[in-house]
């Protein structure tokens, strides 16, 4: 089994960060980590949320680096990302198959937990981005949740783009490269950030 420090060390594997020297993952947002424990999450389920988190991190330090004129509510995203599968603790079917199930009920965890539904709404709306409204946050932990395993989504990409063009004036084929570029060097750590969900067990908790 791996070992249980997942959920609290800010220092990953090798493998999780890529070549030695490179940045750790980051640690969850406050309360996050405690919430995983008291709910008991499988430990894949805490390794899935801990690299999206830090991939999540870097994408909003990209954005407000490249259009500090896109308002944003940074800590929204990053406590978004890290609770976004958090259904999965009453669905762990959906952490080695597909299924939606746990999104609404995630939703509904979090805010039987305390969370605010402004918090607790990512859950709920990370998988449906193209079909109802959101906001560029939950569009930037959308993009997360896809981009962390190298997977790219040419519409929600596209939806990103637009809100930079908005924010920066920009014309949109320059954002789009810009952006493109970015989502490439981080897909490229996908095979190793792979690995380290691997390596935890979709059924063991803490």
């Amino acid at each position: 089994m791996a070992t249980p420090d997942v959920l609290t060390t800010a220092t990953a594997p090798a493998t999780a960060t890529g070549a030695e020297g490179e940045p750790p993952l980051r640690p969850l947002p406050p309360g996050v980590a405690e919430l995983l424990d008291r709910l008991a999450a499988p430990l894949r389920l805490v390794a899935h949320l801990r690299l999206v988190h830090d991939v999540a991190a870097q994408l909003v330090a990209w954005v407000e680096r490249h259009c500090p004129a896109l308002v944003l509510d940074r800590e929204a995203v990053l406590f978004g990302v890290a609770t976004h599968d958090i259904g999965k603790t009453l669905h762990p079917e959906e952490l080695t198959g597909p299924g939606s199930c746990h999104e609404e009920r995630g939703r509904e965890l979090l805010r039987a937990h305390g969370v605010p539904d402004a918090l607790a709404r990512f859950a709920g709306t990370h998988a449906v981005w193209g079909s109802v409204p959101v906001g560029v946050e939950d569009l930037l932990v959308s993009l997360a949740d896809k981009v962390w395993k190298g997977k790219r989504v040419p519409d929600l990409e596209d939806c990103v783009v637009a809100e930079l063009r908005a924010a920066s004036g920009r014309a949109a084929w320059e954002e789009f490269l810009l952006l493109d570029a970015f989502l490439a060097q981080v897909a490229d750590g996908a095979e190793a950030r792979l690995a380290y969900r691997a390596a935890y067990s979709p059924h063991a908790a803490r």
